[in-house]
């Protein structure tokens, strides 16, 4: 690969990592191209499955402000760029390594964070980001709840203290 044609896929790629709202890095060796294909199908529109040097991937990912991903930028390794819901895409990943052993998950760069294999793993242990939303919503409304009722709780139980000695009141009288 000559020197500007060098140049171009390192802007191309520092592009990719700055755009990115993270990026899990891969293992591809063994997978056919159908295979490959399927996986970019299902990680979906936001997500770009891409296959580069990693020389000029480490270049472009430092060029980006990406840092500590240098050991895992060894070896056949193809850069996943997930623009979005990073949580579903390692979970995408992770389900397609278990159907396709030959792709191997080596590590990931999220929200500043590096991760491992075993990181990523975690990243795709997680609920999705609508059942943590719906879940955080029931803990707020059941909160909600909880403070109306104490709120309330203190004029009612006032106006029942008169009820009951407005009607000692009358029976004694």
């Amino acid at each position: 690969m000559k020197r500007p044609e060098k140049a171009e896929v390192i802007a191309e790629l520092t592009d990719k990592f700055r755009g990115a709202d993270a990026v899990y890095l891969t293992e591809y060796r063994g997978l056919s191209v159908p295979q490959i294909s399927d996986l970019r199908e299902k990680l979906g529109i936001d997500t770009t499955y891409t296959v580069a040097k990693n020389t000029l991937a480490r270049i472009a990912a430092k060029e980006a402000g990406v840092e500590g991903l240098d050991e895992y930028l060894a070896g056949p390794t193809a850069i996943t760029f997930v623009k979005g819901d990073y949580v579903q895409a390692a979970k995408v990943l992770r389900d397609f390594a278990k159907t396709n052993k030959q792709l191997v998950v080596k590590g990931g760069f999220a929200d500043g964070t590096v991760y491992d294999a075993e990181g990523v793993q975690k990243l795709a242990d997680l609920e999705s980001r609508e059942t943590l939303l719906s879940k955080m919503a029931g803990a707020l409304k059941g909160t909600m709840a909880k403070a109306a009722y104490v709120l309330v709780a203190l004029p009612t139980k006032a106006v029942r203290t008169v009820d009951a000695l407005r009607e000692k009141q009358e029976k004694a009288a």
